[in-house]
């Protein structure tokens, strides 16, 4: 059968298109069909490089009995969690109060209203201890709607109400310097000394962490916290996690960073690009750059989603086979398949870091490629309504509207453009997406419609949380000059959040690091220039500074005219670098040796 998939913009969703299950995809349809048949809707969450989501769909989905079973006793709904962010991220939350063994597929049992009264993950097509089939399964769930409705209803609405307690939240003070050494100093403890990283297996990245581990105040006062990231970064860098072309694999399956799991994901590429930047480690910053761009990068400019663990040797599917070739020999091989949809915050963080490493080290094509992604973005990923879009593939938007986080991530890789290109528009545009953002736009409609309670926590995962999303960019706004009240806006974003990022910091590690830029006076450094690869911006370059933009005059002036208040009265020095503190500028130099490399 062909089932309500087949015409939908995710290709995760187009993969289950001929599934027997008859799905629906997200919408208030299949919450109307519920409520029609008075049974429990099935949600399955995923996402198209997910292997194990590949394996249920093969074992399950695909499975004409099974099908059956879930046709006859519910609502089947398939969810794209990277179209869906905020509904996985609910989901999920709801999921905790009945599995620890959290990821992907999610399979969640609600009731006809949204609320979960089961979940659990993958199950397999036959028992396996300890896990059952997910038939049987099936049967119990459909069983307990049969014969105890009541209890499952009163179930489903304790776990909301209780989700929806534990997302009040108590603004604190914000953290001072001390705080945020000891939360530093707690996470190093987790430090694997052998092999690098943190915790065992299975062993991520966790480029959140290693961020707010690279913050100034942390590297100043907490030295061995902060090398504790470089050490992980180096392991990695060593291992297996990292692919021969320079990307990175989502995670290690082994303590020893052996036996990845194959995906490859633009978030963690694109974080771990900034992380490498920090730790000054220009061998992996160019690898993963290489990367972006031969491998995600889509026609347009925009960046994919993800590359496949699977791909098809010799006839048969693989699940990391290609990757276990050496890249000589994989000229004759069919490549994993990128996810081709273009994510509107996702691509930010890409292109924030493009930006910034391009102006490092040099490579001004890197600067043009975030350019031409910020303006796919902007330009592709629209909605009918003109707002900006989930996503787009191909060239058509997502249904789906860009959340808060969304419009900060890209806010935020449009500012770190702004500062390397020298082109102000970019921050005007970042700065208005950034004010939709403050003013809670996004977050969505459905679940807001049927009252499901949102996910609670502020905790990373593989993306820096909202609030954090939103304060890094309200920061580098302020940064530039747009204003006292954007640093008012972090400060209030960190201080609702910042108990729970002291008390659990691994967890916090991008809420964390903007605390850690409220702490001290943050440095900036303006070049004002007609010769953007002279020996002024060479040096200016390669500094470790918040903020560091080249301009011409007319370029400052440019700035300064669209409200941006650290380039006022600047293009009056031509071929002159200032060197700022909280907008308070020694005196302009023409000399590259006065720019001082360390803070």
């Amino acid at each position: 059968m062909t089932n309500r998939l087949a015409d939908t913009l995710s290709p995760y969703l187009r993969a289950h298109a001929d599934n027997p299950v008859d799905w629906y995809p997200w919408g208030p349809e299949a919450f109307a069909e519920a409520e029609r048949r008075d049974v429990p809707l099935l949600i399955s969450i995923g996402y198209s490089t997910c292997h194990w989501c590949h394996v249920m769909a093969r074992e399950s989905f695909a499975d004409v009995e099974t099908a059956a079973t879930v046709n006859e006793g519910f609502v089947a709904v398939k969810v794209d969690r990277e179209e869906h962010p905020d509904v996985d991220a609910a989901y999920m939350a709801a999921a905790s109060a009945f599995t620890q063994n959290l990821g992907w597929p999610l399979t969640v049992f609600t009731t006809p209203r949204g609320r979960t009264f089961y979940a659990g993950t993958y199950w397999p097509p036959v028992p396996r201890e300890p896990m059952p089939s997910f038939r049987q399964v099936l049967a119990a769930v459909g069983e307990a709607w049969a014969e105890r409705r009541a209890q499952a209803e009163e179930s489903a609405d304790a776990v909301s109400d209780a989700l929806a307690r534990a997302a009040e939240a108590t603004p604190s003070e914000l953290p001072t310097g001390a705080d945020l050494v000891a939360a530093a100093e707690a996470i190093a403890e987790r430090e694997d000394r052998t092999f690098g990283g943190f915790g065992g297996a299975p062993k991520f990245p966790v480029a959140t962490t290693l961020s707010f581990l690279h913050a100034p105040v942390v590297r100043v006062t907490a030295p061995d916290a902060a090398a504790s990231a470089d050490r992980a970064l180096a392991a990695m860098m060593a291992s297996g996690l990292r692919d021969e072309d320079g990307g990175f694999f989502r995670y290690a399956t082994q303590r020893d960073w052996t036996v990845p799991h194959y995906e490859r994901m633009l978030t963690d590429n694109a974080q771990l690009l900034s992380v490498a930047l920090g730790a000054r480690d220009a061998d992996t910053a160019r690898g993963i750059a290489r990367f972006l761009l031969a491998t995600l990068r889509r026609d347009g400019g925009g960046f994919g989603a993800a590359q496949d663990s699977e791909s098809v040797i010799d006839g048969e599917r693989s699940e990391g086979g290609y990757y276990l070739r050496p890249v000589s020999e994989r000229g004759g091989l069919e490549p994993p398949a990128v996810d081709g949809k273009v994510i509107t915050g996702w691509n930010g963080l890409a292109i924030g870091a493009l930006a910034r490493a391009g102006a490092a080290l040099g490579e001004p094509g890197w600067v043009s490629a975030a350019a031409e992604a910020a303006g796919y973005v902007l330009r592709t990923n629209r909605g009918a309504d003109g707002g900006l879009a989930r996503a787009s593939l191909d060239g058509e938007a997502s249904g789906a509207s860009a959340t808060g986080s969304d419009l900060a991530l890209l806010a935020d890789g449009l500012f770190a453009l702004a500062a390397a290109s020298g082109e102000s528009a970019w921050a005007v545009t970042g700065r208005e997406l950034l004010d939709r953002a403050l003013d809670g736009v996004g977050g969505d409609p459905l679940l807001v419609a049927q009252g499901i309670a949102p996910a609670p926590d502020q905790t990373d995962g593989d993306l820096p949380s909202d609030a954090a999303a939103v304060a890094l960019a309200a920061l580098s706004a302020w940064h530039l000059g747009a204003g006292d009240r954007y640093r008012a806006a972090a400060e209030d974003a960190v201080r609702t959040h910042a108990a729970r990022a002291l008390a659990q910091p691994f967890a916090h590690g991008s809420l964390l690091r903007a605390a850690a830029d409220l702490v001290g006076a943050p440095r900036q450094l303006v070049v004002v220039t007609e010769n953007r690869s002279g020996a002024l911006a060479r040096a200016a370059a390669v500094a470790d500074a918040d903020v560091i933009a080249v301009v011409t005059p007319a370029q400052s002036r440019a700035f300064a005219e669209a409200g941006f208040a650290l380039f006022e009265g600047k293009a009056e020095a031509p071929e002159s670098a200032f060197d700022c503190r909280a907008f308070v500028c020694r005196l302009p130099t023409a000399d590259p040796g006065a720019i001082a490399r360390e803070r």
